[in-house]
């Protein structure tokens, strides 16, 4: 959901970038997003309907300028494969940009209900646009 709010957010204020969102769990790479997601989004005006599940990589390092992680699971795992310290200071939580060192966790809403992705939306929408403030002022 968060790669579709930023590209949102990134159109509504003409910014150009590139956004994806890529994770660890080989059992989803290739697949569609959980319809409840796609649902919730929709329900916001974001379509994340041909979004594609991709593992993440090294080059991504690369091929980034800022990565940011949802929970501690996913910081371990980006630590893990990071070459160095240029490449570990690119990661941070994404509640991060809320309230900065707090490391605060998004819980994933993968086994729960419709409401639980709608609390999940609402919880990563507002930092998805502190990001594209950030990113405005620093222009």
């Amino acid at each position: 959901m968060a790669e579709g709010i930023l590209k949102k957010l990134f159109t509504q204020h003409h910014l150009e970038g590139n956004i994806e969102s890529a994770g660890f769990e080989s059992v989803q790479i290739g697949g569609s997003p959980n319809e409840k997601a796609v649902k919730v989004s929709a329900n916001h005006g974001i379509d994340i309907r041909t979004k594609r599940a991709r593992r993440f990589h090294q080059i991504d390092f690369d091929d980034f300028d800022r990565i940011f992680v949802m929970d501690q699971k996913n910081m371990n795992n980006i630590l893990q494969v990071a070459r160095n310290e240029q490449d570990k200071n690119k990661v941070d939580y994404l509640l991060n940009l809320l309230e900065p060192g707090q490391n605060y966790q998004v819980h994933d809403p993968f086994y729960g209900e419709i409401d639980d992705y709608e609390r999940t939306f609402r919880i990563i929408e507002p930092a998805c646009i502190a990001l594209v403030n950030k990113i405005k002022n620093t222009k």
